[in-house]
């Protein structure tokens, strides 16, 4: 299929995924609902060809933010049986500052929204409509940065807390199977429906999903508020991939205010914030022995010795000097990059706990491989940005628009299917469009 096909077909699956109420499902059936980050991913596809839907992702989002500035994970704009846990078990209603119009859970995702506006003012032709678009939400944005820094940053070092592995956007990385091993959570009775969309082979087990549900009661048990869970969760990490979109966006941000006038204040202490950031950043989630950006485990004092794609997200937010940019590149080719496999895997594929087919034990998801084609040429890297696009872009073409892909090679020969999860998936059509674009 050449180029211009690819981009009909990508815009194809986001205008079949767009909703009357305004905001587009990742995929039908298995995610038949607003998530945050997959929202921020999609309004870059659609600003290439719909800037209307593409402002209308981002204020169906923006919507409804809680009025402490916090943005939830999934919004549950309309009633759906094909996925759980819905909104009767999340009961988002249980913290005093929760939307009253819009249920949710009350969780977050990584914080990408700000940088979605710059990029959103960056593609699109008429910039003054853009730029009055942007004049009118990044307030919004801004307070969700407020939030994240006055709320989820218990030591006052510029690292904010994910109290759940959903929170990530990397659900059931092997990161977290150590934590799993410090629970005990009970059985829980519910019905699975992501099985019935996808080969279970290829989704978390039963018993994770126990871990997971235990989570949310923890945190439903304190009306999500976050002093408590920061004190009792037993899952408590500072994740390299949600900070590093937090210091990315918190750039963007302070770009836009520059280009709208004024906002002294704001610009003031978002340079704060990320002065404090970066420096923490890499001083306690650089792992000097393993050569990459790991997670910190808050509640058990110590880092998560584990290379994955999330390892390399502080290429695209600018964090490493050029000397660990350097040490961080070569940790990726010597263990992600070899010639039987495509780049980049969302797990270290020498490690044992590497699956190639199970959700983010593995495979490779064209979100992260976006982000790194735009970090690596932000650091001068560019032939091999060039073949992260490239393989991007080969693995859709042959496999078609999933959710994720199989990292070796061999698995596209002799017409095997390496394509997994949800079939004409939103972020991966959305992404497709910019990178063929770029």
């Amino acid at each position: 299929m050449d180029k211009r096909n690819l981009i009909e077909e990508a815009e194809k699956v986001l205008n079949n995924n767009f909703q009357k109420e305004g905001f587009t499902i990742p995929c039908e059936g298995l995610y038949p609902f607003q998530w945050k980050w997959d929202s921020g991913f999609i309004a870059i596809g659609y600003a290439y060809f719909d800037v209307a839907k593409s402002k209308k992702e981002i204020t169906t989002l923006l919507d409804a933010q809680w009025e402490n500035g916090f943005i939830p994970h999934i919004v549950f704009h309309t009633d759906s049986d094909t996925y759980f846990p819905g909104p009767d078990f999340h009961k988002s209603e249980l913290h005093p500052q929760s939307s009253r119009e819009f249920r949710s859970t009350g969780m977050t995702q990584p914080p990408i929204t700000g940088f979605i506006l710059e990029e959103m003012h960056r593609i699109v032709e008429d910039k003054e409509d853009m730029l009055s678009f942007v004049k009118s939400h990044i307030d919004r944005v801004y307070k969700n940065h407020e939030y994240f820094y006055g709320q989820r940053d218990p030591r006052n070092e510029g690292l904010v807390y994910i109290y759940h592995n959903w929170e990530s956007g990397t659900d059931n990385s092997p990161m977290w199977d150590d934590i799993w091993k410090t629970m005990n959570p009970p059985e829980y009775e519910f019905e699975r429906r992501d099985t019935t969309h996808v080969d279970p082979s290829q989704r978390p087990s039963k018993r994770e999903y126990d871990h997971y549900l235990h989570i949310i009661e923890i945190a439903k048990n304190h009306n999500y508020d976050d002093k408590a869970i920061a004190e009792t969760s037993p899952f408590l990490i500072q994740d390299p991939l949600f900070n590093a979109m937090l210091i990315k966006s918190n750039k963007s941000l302070i770009n836009l205010y520059e280009v709208i006038g004024g906002h002294s204040n704001k610009i003031d202490q978002l340079r704060i914030w990320q002065r404090k950031s970066i420096r923490s950043f890499n001083e306690k989630l650089f792992n000097n022995e393993l050569g990459a950006y790991v997670h910190y485990d808050l509640r058990n004092e110590k880092q998560i010795s584990f290379v994955s794609s999330s390892s390399f997200a502080p290429l695209f937010a600018g964090i490493p000097d050029i000397d660990k940019a350097k040490v961080l590149v070569n940790t990726m080719l010597e263990r992600f990059g070899g010639e039987d496999k495509y780049l980049c895997a969302s797990f270290d594929p020498a490690n044992e706990r590497f699956n190639p087919k199970k959700y983010w034990r593995g495979p490779v998801w064209i979100n992260l491989n976006w982000m790194l084609y735009y970090g690596l040429k932000k650091y001068g890297y560019d032939e091999l940005a060039k073949r992260v696009k490239n393989d991007s872009v080969e693995l859709i073409d042959k496999a078609g628009f999933h959710e994720y892909f199989d990292p070796r090679k061999n698995m596209y020969k002799n017409m095997e299917h390496g394509g997994y999860g949800g079939r004409n998936f939103s972020w991966s059509a959305a992404l497709l469009i910019d990178l063929l674009k770029d």
